[in-house]
């Protein structure tokens, strides 16, 4: 089906509007599913009817050969090897039950990015869950360059800023005010997470090799990301 290519949200909502069966499972143009997929998607939504939306995991497609892939899949992509409920499932490897999506409406087109994130805490808000599960897999074809991997981050603290600021119930690194304790608690430690959680992350990297390679990526990417969030807060305040 033809679509400007405004945005995911825009295409996706064009594309909901021809899907005919009970459930309607979304990838991206980057990604290649695994050939079970459609199998595993109807398990598991027939194993589990209070889950309004599934997905699984998203593995790097050079991740054997490039550092910066399998730092993607750490960093961006993390996979958790058990399944269980989750917060939310990436948009390129997640499906939802017909009922849902009639329930909860189209995605947001003002998201430039994070509208996975707001279309998943919405289907949650509607007393659905989101599950995921290992076995339900994509083949990704990560930013190739560090440059991009960079930008990405720096547009995700931007979408995560506008997110929060759509739902400022939902969880969130920053507290929305500063008229508590727990506020400025929250405050500081959002700040003093800059030093040290590039570090754990880093530490999520198999080899040692990697994660030494790793740790100065992880520390401009989690600098990146929250610069993303400030900018979009001065806009918004413009």
């Amino acid at each position: 089906v033809k679509t400007d290519n405004n945005n995911l949200a825009a295409s996706r909502n064009v594309g909901l509007a021809y899907c005919t069966g009970e459930i309607v499972a979304m990838t991206d143009d980057d990604a290649e599913v695994f050939p079970n997929w459609v199998t595993q998607m109807k398990k598991v939504h027939a194993e589990h009817p209070e889950a309004g939306g599934v997905g699984g995991a998203v593995m790097g497609s050079d991740s054997e050969k490039s550092p910066l892939s399998r730092l993607a899949d750490a960093a961006v992509f993390s996979s958790p090897p058990l399944p269980g409920y989750v917060r939310t499932i990436a948009g390129v490897n997640v499906s939802y039950k017909r009922n849902v999506l009639q329930a909860v409406g189209t995605q947001d087109e003002s998201l430039f990015r994070g509208e996975d994130v707001d279309f998943n805490w919405r289907i949650k808000k509607l007393g659905y869950e989101i599950y995921y599960h290992p076995e339900i897999k994509v083949l990704h074809y990560h930013r190739p360059t560090l440059e991009q991997f960079i930008y990405q981050f720096y547009m995700y603290g931007r979408a995560y800023y506008l997110v929060r600021r759509k739902w400022p119930g939902m969880y969130c690194v920053y507290p929305h005010g500063i008229s508590r304790l727990r506020d400025f608690l929250k405050m500081m430690y959002f700040i003093a997470s800059t030093v040290f959680e590039p570090f754990f992350s880093a530490m999520k990297m198999q080899t040692w090799v990697d994660r030494i390679l790793a740790l100065p990526v992880v520390y401009v990417l989690h600098i990146a990301w929250k610069s993303g969030m400030v900018v979009q807060r001065f806009k918004d305040g413009k």
